[in-house]
Order: structure tokens, then C-alpha cells, then sequence
């Protein structure tokens, strides 16, 4: 399994450092509008090229990450000289791919998306604060910066641990606050800070990972009602296709067992459903 790479705080250096403060006040911006608290900081040979922090809810697209906002803006100084760089990033003449010699400062681990975006333009190194638990493409879920899968692109090294506390807590005081973007907003006048920082890899709640509510939902553990009408998810049938017997999905519940649920089974099931998507961005501050 994969697995994100974490340097000790007392082997970080000084450099690293600067530069995931900057990072950190891109995400402090982001957190001012109103955005998921992420910021991203590119520096090639010890300048800062590009800033950026998260906009998905600003331009209404889930794509906008704060480094993919930075990497459009990169290739916008940067013109590309080469008809052959969307395909040959790496291929291309020395100098001429400003990735290739730039580190990446950002204060959640990439995502699969931007992870492989980041492998794909060529990123040569990736620092970042705290890990993604639940989407993470540096190690965390998918080890996409180094899998040797990928032949096409090179890998990267990706390094994580920088100012993690600082990002958690970030985090947790936006999923603290009522998000009006998100697809089911909730109430969450009787929610807490919590300030205790469970060391990398384990969830905020502990070594046995995601709330109750929602494990239970994973396991799909539920009423008997529920349960019962589970195990003949699956009956055989002929469909007319020439296989009788062929299965087919069959979820039949009758009125009379879904009133059979409880209604605290109910709320347990919608609320672990909308404690899904980006809130998960990091499973310790969560939370989408």
C-alpha cells in the first residue's frame, strides 16, 4: 500500500520552511474568501515564480486547485517553444521546461489530479504540509508522483510534514465555519475545534480511522429491514438475452421496511454521505 513520505520537523530545512510560510499565506488568503484553505508556492532556483491558492468555489470549477492555478499561470510566462511539450514535457532542451528544475511548496498533499498533473509538465520536487488522507497522489491513497506504472512521465520526489499542524488547523477552522457552496450545507452551530494533531496517516479521530457514523455506513451495517432486502440484491433471472439465469440487480425494499428504519439510522446515513467529497481533502481536519 502507498504510503506519503514525512520528514521529521527537526531534519526540515530552513529553505523548505520560508517558502511553506508563503504557502501558508496563500492559504490564509484562501481561507479569507471563502475558499477550501489550500496555497501552493512554485520557486525555481530560489525565486518564486508563481503563487496561487484554491478557487474552486470563486469560478464555480472543481478543477481549480491552487496548483493547478499556478501551473496555468506558469505556462502563461513561460510560453512552451516547442509544438512537441503537451506530449514531450520532458523531452524538451535544457532550460526550456521551467518545471523541471522548480519546487513545488504546498500546504496539502496534491491530489491524484494535480499529483499527476504535476508528474505530467514535469515538477522536479514537491513539499507540502499536511497529508490527504482521502485523495492524496503523493502517497497517501496513490503513489502517483513515483509509480513506476507510469513510463511516460519521470517521477518526483514529494516530501510532507512542513508546517502540518499549521494546514490542519486551517482546515478544521473552515469546515468549522457553514459552507452555503457545498451540496447539502448543514448546521454546525454545535461543532467544536478540536486542537489535538493525531500524528501523519491517522485519522483526527484516532487510530480507528473515520467517525462511526461513517465506518458504519461503509460496512454497510443497517437496519435488519434494510439488511434483509440487501442479501436479495442479486436474483436470477432471464433477461431475454439468451443466459436464463443471468443476474441481475434487483433492490427492492418495500414501503413498509424503509418506514422500518429507524429515524436516527436515517440521519447517521445522511450525514456520513455528506461528510464525503473535498471535506475529506484531509481525513485529520476533517472534511470537505
Amino acid at each position: 500500500m502507498p504510503e506519503a513520505t514525512y520528514v521529521p520537523p527537526e531534519q526540515q530545512s530552513a529553505e523548505d520552511l520560508r517558502y511553506m510560510r508563503e504557502a501558508l499565506a496563500m492559504a490564509q488568503e484562501a481561507f479569507d474568501a471563502a475558499e477550501i484553505p489550500v496555497g501552493s508556492v512554485f520557486v525555481r532556483n530560489g525565486e518564486i515564480i508563481a503563487k496561487a491558492r484554491n478557487r474552486t468555489n470563486e469560478l464555480m470549477n472543481a478543477t481549480r486547485h491552487a496548483e493547478l492555478e499556478a501551473i496555468d499561470y506558469i505556462l502563461s510566462i513561460f510560453p512552451p517553444s516547442s509544438d512537441s511539450f503537451a506530449v514531450s514535457p520532458h523531452a524538451q532542451a535544457a532550460g526550456e521546461n521551467p518545471f523541471a528544475d522548480t519546487t513545488l511548496y504546498v500546504t496539502v498533499e496534491p491530489c491524484i489530479m494535480c499529483g499527476s498533473a504535476l508528474r505530467q509538465v514535469g515538477i522536479k520536487r514537491v513539499v507540502f504540509g499536511a497529508g490527504n488522507e482521502r485523495f492524496g497522489g503523493n502517497g497517501s491513497v496513490l503513489a502517483v508522483h513515483n509509480d513506476p506504472a507510469l513510463i511516460n512521465a519521470p517521477p518526483y520526489e514529494a516530501l510532507g510534514g512542513y508546517y502540518r499542524a499549521e494546514a490542519i488547523m486551517l482546515l478544521r477552522r473552515f469546515y468549522l465555519s457553514e459552507n452555503a457552496n457545498a451540496p447539502n450545507p448543514k448546521s454546525k452551530a454545535h461543532r467544536t475545534l478540536k486542537t489535538e494533531i493525531q500524528p501523519p496517516g491517522v485519522s483526527m479521530h484516532g487510530p480507528a480511522g473515520p467517525s462511526k457514523k461513517l465506518a458504519r455506513t461503509l460496512r454497510g451495517t443497517s437496519s435488519p429491514a434494510a439488511s434483509s432486502a440487501s442479501s436479495r440484491a442479486q436474483t436470477p433471472v432471464n433477461d431475454g438475452s439468451g443466459g436464463a439465469g443471468a443476474a441481475k440487480e434487483v433492490a427492492e425494499v418495500s414501503d413498509g421496511q424503509r418506514r422500518g428504519r429507524s429515524t436516527e439510522e436515517e440521519a447517521s446515513a445522511r450525514e456520513a454521505r455528506n461528510e464525503g467529497g473535498k471535506e475529506g481533502e484531509e481525513q485529520e481536519a476533517s472534511q470537505a
